[in-house]
């Protein structure tokens, strides 16, 4: 038995590396959709994911699990806060702060999970957790510089740490119910509607413009890989680690952005940025201790 949830702890682990790693490496693919209105992109990007997503369950032969009504808050929370909220506050925030005080308000995630989520459950929040969450988002702000703001980039940069937060405490409840994929799978298809019509409502038919070969492989990666894969692997590794100890491995997105920066020639591998991501695996080893040890993750 204890082979066993080895096992599975490690399996999670390594799916919700693989989640946050596949998000920073699609930093540059979203760059690609740089002249494609955003609430489109994003509306046809979950639809995408919603349909494979829905394979997915039924290649496995499992039901498909209709959302309850207490599941819709939650529900609520990944979608308005944590998918649309967050793509919104991303993109205006970079017009008031550069990428890297943006990336290191996305390095304090891991410790509002590491206090949050266990106090949701009615826990201590676990030392471990908090100590490896503090060393991640130290190694966020030294690998990206820490950056700079003006006028209201600031609170921005809150909304986009708020937004990212609620991705994951939102989808706790709706994950525990439903499972990982099918939770994924709805939260695609409220995503994909509310963005539609949020999309029609704004602009329009000029919402709604004809992809280029370029922009519609940035879309399907972005669908398959970030959302459809990147998704289900993330609620699966917060399922089995909990929010807390799963949180510190969300460091891992800006040095896989970092590292996809480095490969294609945008920016150096600079000393500094060797440091911080040294100190990012550093905390995320350390926020995972209790879990890889064995011990129940709702501890």
């Amino acid at each position: 038995m204890q082979l066993i949830a080895t096992q599975k702890t490690t399996h999670a682990m390594a799916m919700a590396a693989t989640a946050t790693t596949l998000v920073g490496l699609s930093v540059p693919v979203t760059g690609m959709l740089d002249g494609y209105p955003v609430l489109g992109a994003q509306a046809v990007r979950y639809a995408i994911g919603a349909v494979c997503l829905l394979v997915w369950l039924l290649a496995g032969g499992r039901p498909v699990p209709v959302p309850a009504a207490k599941d819709l808050v939650g529900l609520g929370f990944m979608v308005g806060l944590g998918m649309l909220g967050f793509n919104a506050a991303i993109l205006v925030g970079q017009r008031y702060a550069t990428p890297g005080f943006v990336a290191a308000m996305l390095g304090a995630s891991p410790l509002v999970l590491a206090i949050v989520a266990p106090v949701l459950r009615g826990h201590r929040p676990s030392a471990f957790a908090v100590a490896g969450a503090v060393l991640v988002g130290l190694g966020v702000v030294v690998l990206s510089g820490g950056g700079s703001w003006h006028g209201p980039g600031l609170a921005l940069g809150l909304v986009v740490l708020v937004c990212e937060s609620a991705f994951t405490l939102g989808g706790v409840g709706v994950v525990a119910r439903l499972g990982a994929v099918a939770a994924s799978m709805w939260s695609c298809v409220f995503a994909a509607v509310g963005g539609a019509a949020l999309a029609t409502a704004w602009d329009g038919a000029a919402a709604w413009p004809a992809p280029t070969p370029t922009e519609w492989a940035a879309i399907v990666v972005l669908g398959v890989l970030v959302t459809t894969v990147g998704f289900a692997f993330w609620y699966t590794g917060v399922s089995v680690l909990g929010a807390d100890r799963a949180g510190v491995l969300a460091g891992l997105m800006p040095v896989a952005g970092l590292v996809a920066a480095v490969l294609l020639g945008r920016q150096p591998l600079t000393f500094l940025a060797t440091a911080g991501t040294a100190v990012v695996a550093a905390g995320c080893a350390l926020g995972l201790r209790r879990t890889a040890v064995g011990q129940d993750p709702s501890s």
